[in-house]
């Protein structure tokens, strides 16, 4: 299967749920315009912490860096003791995405946040904030060096971030909140993502891509993800990918 060797995600779906953005789950909508891949670097807030993500936008639902960073940090510090897993330190992160965690049952004000490592290079997470308590913990590597791998990997194992865990399947709490997120090479100019009723184009950060957008009902497909060179020639479909499965589980 084409993508990343990760761990399952759980899912911290929250009660309390902020909309910044005006997005909708209806109509045709497109993100901030992404920075070029191989935009410069921007530091950190911190000599400690994470890198920034390449735009603000990145950031949702009134979500700070400040508290991304803080959250990203509780995190690998709770997790830190799994020798199988070095996780390195916040510094060696780039913060991706920050956005609320909804669609489920569990009330509070919950988040995730995700980091891709950038020293060394490859290791993806995905964090669960809940009421400022490190909880759900997915980590992996990328799989761009696999021969099955095509320009656009999707990060298979990271299903939480598109929908509610298991015990909420059928009675989504609406709004939703969604994102999806993978890798990229250095030949995609533009990733678009199609979900519910809406298209989303991706942010392109460093080769992770990163999109995202609200649902406002429930749906049975799942997200339908293109890639695309500087021409307009498509290099990927989600709907040939055997390891993207077309519809939720």
């Amino acid at each position: 299967m084409a993508g990343a060797a990760l761990a399952s995600l759980v899912a911290v779906p929250a009660g309390a749920y902020s909309l910044v953005g005006g997005e909708g789950g209806q109509g045709t909508h497109t993100a901030a315009a992404k920075p070029s891949d191989g935009a410069p670097r921007t530091s950190s807030a911190t000599t400690s912490g994470p890198t920034r993500p390449a735009t603000e936008g990145q950031l949702l639902d009134g979500i700070t860096f400040a508290q991304a960073s803080d959250g990203l940090g509780k995190c690998l510090t709770a997790e830190r003791g799994a020798p199988s897993a070095p996780l390195g330190e916040a510094k060696d992160y780039r913060i991706v995405l920050a956005a609320k965690s909804t669609g489920g049952s569990v009330p509070g004000d919950n988040f995730h946040v995700v980091g891709v490592r950038e020293h060394p290079a490859g290791m993806r997470v995905v964090c669960d904030i809940e009421d400022g308590v490190a909880s759900g913990f997915s980590t992996g590597t990328s799989a761009d060096d696999s021969p099955d791998a095509g320009p656009v990997v999707p990060d298979l194992n990271a299903g939480g971030l598109f929908q509610p865990s298991a015990t909420d399947k059928g009675s989504w709490k609406l709004p939703f909140r969604w994102a999806v997120v993978g890798t990229v090479e250095p030949s995609v100019a533009e990733v678009s993502v199609s979900y519910g009723d809406a298209t989303r184009q991706a942010v392109l950060d460093h080769g992770w891509f990163v999109a995202s957008g609200v649902l406002d009902r429930q749906v049975t497909a799942a997200p339908h993800i293109k890639g695309y060179d500087s021409s307009g020639k498509l290099l990927y479909d989600s709907d040939q990918d055997k390891g993207w499965a077309r519809m939720l589980p």
